[in-house]
């Protein structure tokens, strides 16, 4: 019976060993897949965090472009609207200037120019000299108005009304003339 129990394990262990053996070399492949996989979702995140990263630094630049742009824009508008208040400033200098009454006479003939049968002439009480000769001349009546700044408001007795003021008249130039003005600033 020694020989058939000696059988008997030695076939038992055999089979315990095979057993084993097969697990072993199962663990080792399930280790070694897993060690596959974590490797691939490794370089897989590594590249995803690449692009990330990237596209982070892309945002950045973008936003810093963007942020660029618009202190430029923002420094061409506060210089745009400084040359106006300096155009505005020197053109309220204008009442001081020698030459000032033949712009007020030009200007007062550009409005009666525009109007049928004027009637009245309103200008700053501060400009009444300059003008008075020309509307006797022209048979208007003279008013003033000490709101009335740097020009004329000439109307009919059909209520039809004609202002013609330096600073309106920058105005209404100023959309053509901030493009040349944008132009000398930044050649």
């Amino acid at each position: 019976m020694s020989k058939l129990k000696n059988i008997l394990q030695e076939e038992v262990s055999t089979e315990i060993n095979q057993v084993l053996e097969e697990a072993k070399s199962r663990s080792e492949k399930i280790v070694s897949e897993a060690r596959s996989q974590a490797a691939s979702r490794l370089a897989a995140r590594r590249k995803q965090n690449e692009v990330d990263e990237r596209v982070a630094i892309q945002r950045a630049r973008s936003a810093g472009n963007l942020t660029i742009s618009i202190a430029r824009l923002q420094a061409r508008g506060a210089i745009i609207e400084q040359a106006r208040k300096g155009a505005m400033a020197a053109i309220g200098e204008a009442s001081s200037k020698p030459g000032y009454g033949d712009v007020l006479l030009a200007l007062a003939e550009e409005a009666a120019g525009e109007i049928d049968a004027p009637e009245e002439l309103v200008v700053n009480p501060d400009d009444k000299e300059k003008i008075e000769d020309w509307a006797a001349r022209k048979g208007i009546e003279l008013r003033t108005d000490p709101s009335l700044k740097l020009g004329v408001r000439i109307s009919n007795r059909h209520g039809k009304t004609v202002e013609n003021t330096l600073p309106e008249r920058l105005n209404r130039a100023w959309d053509t003339v901030v493009s040349d003005v944008a132009k000398l600033l930044w050649k």
